[in-house]
């Protein structure tokens, strides 16, 4: 097995008092796999994830990134070395596609020749006519600006991108389309990527790992096939079948 990228242990989290969102949860995510998160509306999944990429603090528990305690992460240095996607990209509307593409790497001072390879190889990857770079978010499909944002966030070469119900407002094929463009990229590239979905279907296609959430813990973590052949217990079995 590859080494842990994300280690979580007994980590609780509440907005309101005696109200746990996340509730002594433990998780171990190896590196180069691809994570979905599954489960009903309000079990914790959107806040996992705002955890990992310490975008709000938790109660109790810690939380390893790379081998190294959140608490100790510089959250800015963190934070570039984590792409991270949103529901329909996330983008700023007032700066064209190559702009967006090259915030991240901007705010590092990364050198313009570096930044001009990068979005080259990040154009082709993700298939743009070149004369899309000029374009602003507001004349793109929804598509188009979904993978965009997935361009920014794979834009400083990060070791893991987390990803929010990306594909959720999306139209039935351009998400189908979108999944197998994705599935194609973490087999190509061996990045650890974390995504939440509410489609169980999406979540077994792309996944490697599914971990099912209910109401604050996890149900069961384990393969696509291991989980239909051997539910954790009889939610599980009753969830999968929805």
């Amino acid at each position: 097995m590859n080494r842990a990228i994300i280690e979580i242990e007994h980590l609780s989290k509440s907005y309101q008092q005696n109200n746990p969102v996340l509730n002594n949860i433990s998780l171990t995510l190896p590196q180069g796999e691809f994570v979905t998160i599954i489960g009903p509306s309000g079990c914790g999944k959107t806040t996992l994830l705002r955890l990992i990429n310490a975008m709000t603090g938790y109660d109790t528990g810690t939380i390893k990134v790379m081998g190294k305690d959140l608490v100790e992460w510089n959250k800015i240095e963190l934070r570039r070395r984590i792409g991270y996607v949103i529901q329909q990209g996330g983008l700023f509307p007032h700066l064209t596609v190559r702009q967006n593409m090259e915030f991240v790497l901007k705010l590092s001072k990364t050198d313009q020749n570096i930044i001009d390879e990068r979005i080259s190889t990040l154009t082709e990857m993700m298939g743009f006519d070149i004369a899309q770079l000029d374009a602003y978010p507001e004349n793109l499909s929804g598509g188009q600006q979904q993978r965009v944002g997935v361009a920014r966030a794979l834009s400083a070469s990060p070791e893991i991108v987390l990803m929010d119900e990306p594909f959720g407002a999306l139209d039935n094929i351009t998400r189908r389309n979108l999944q197998h463009e994705l599935k194609t990229m973490h087999q190509e590239s061996g990045l650890t990527f974390v995504f939440v979905t509410h489609d169980i279907n999406e979540a077994f296609l792309l996944g490697t790992r599914v971990v099912i959430m209910n109401l604050g813990i996890i149900e069961q973590c384990d393969t696509p096939e291991n989980i239909r052949k051997n539910p954790a217990n009889e939610w599980v079995k009753n969830f999968i079948r929805v």
